[in-house]
Order: C-alpha cells, then structure tokens, then sequence
C-alpha cells in the first residue's frame, strides 16, 4: 500500500477531503502522517480525531532547511511515497525538492500560471477575469510554478465576493487533488519538460 504524507497549517479542508476518499477507497493509499508547523492547526486536530498519526514540527525561529529536514525525518520514518501539502505555508527548500522531486503534489486556487501565490481569489476578480479555478501542481523551486497534474474552470459571477468564488473553488480543490493523487500514485503521467501527460 502506497504512503501519503500530509503538510499543513491550518484548517486543513483539502486534508479532509483526501481523508474521506482514502476511507471510501477511492484513493490506492494509506495516510501515513499528518505533520504540521502550527500546534493548534484544525487539521492537525482533525486528523488525531480520525485515528491517524499526526506531528508537530515547530518552524518558528529556525532556518528554512533546518527545518525541512526535521520534516524530511519524519516523511523517511514512515517511509512516504507522495507529499500532498494542504495549505501548508511555508516555502519548502530546494534540499526538500531535491529528496521528493517528482513526489510533492500543492493545490492552489487559480488557473496557473495566472495569480500565483496569495489572494488568488480576490485578484481575480480585481482583473475582472471571467473565469477561474484551481490547479494541482508538482512542486518545484519556485512558488506555484511546478508542472501542472490537473486543473478545474469555475466561473467568476457578476455579484461574486472573493469568499462565496473561493467556496466555489473549493468544491472543485476537493475532487481534483485526489484525481491528481489517484494519477501519481497509479503511475497513469508522465513528465516531459514542463508538461504532465496523462497514459491512456
């Protein structure tokens, strides 16, 4: 049985919604670990309620790549095949990359390359797209810009707020970050330059 480990810091809904799909085994995988940089993260709280194997790695106060490789321990201990970070927020260190290249998946709330980074949502609607979305990503050194698994459209409504089109987008993170894990895991890509093809 394949092994996911799990990076967040906070409320974790990405997390919850891989959760119920490895439960209802629609994802080939065991969660192995939770791990998150926040003692009091919801997520890290949710997944002791689901009886699954959760750490606090504390990253206040300490370098980037100190850090990395206390989480790095860890994801080895339990010997993790694939890392889904679910709004983990933090910049993982090329030393991270290098060890899990091609084994670190990231949800983000727009159509990358358009908005990377924060407040996707709301600079969305500032440019007055008509459509957006989410997008799952291999991760690499950069922020957002790793080669792209799979990706969901959602319109951008007249009267939209940036919370009611982020609910919106939401429901779709959910059903294509496990759709992306489900690819990886099953070995159904491959990588040619900066392009993810799926096998038939």
């Amino acid at each position: 049985m394949k092994k996911l480990g799990i990076l967040l810091s906070g409320r974790g809904s990405n997390f919850e919604a891989i959760a119920h799909n490895v439960q209802a085994g629609r994802i080939p995988a065991e969660i192995a670990v939770v791990i998150s940089n926040k003692e009091d993260a919801l997520g890290l709280a949710r997944g002791r309620q689901m009886g699954l194997t959760t750490r606090f790695i504390p990253s206040k106060g300490k370098e980037r790549e100190a850090f990395d490789q206390e989480v790095m321990a860890v994801l080895r201990e339990f010997q993790i095949d694939l890392v889904c970070l679910a709004g983990f927020m933090r910049i993982l260190s090329p030393y991270f990359i290098r060890e899990f290249r091609g084994r670190i998946l990231n949800i983000h709330p727009a159509l990358l390359p358009a908005f990377p980074g924060e407040e996707a949502q709301r600079r969305a609607l500032e440019h007055g797209v008509k459509f957006t979305g989410c997008t799952v990503h291999l991760v690499d050194e950069g922020v957002d810009t790793g080669p792209i698994v799979c990706q969901a459209v959602v319109p951008v409504l007249d009267d939209d707020t940036a919370e009611a089109l982020a609910a919106r987008i939401l429901k779709e993170e959910h059903r294509i970050y496990s759709e992306a894990i489900c690819l990886l895991l099953e070995d159904r890509v491959r990588i040619e330059g900066r392009r993810v093809l799926h096998k038939r």
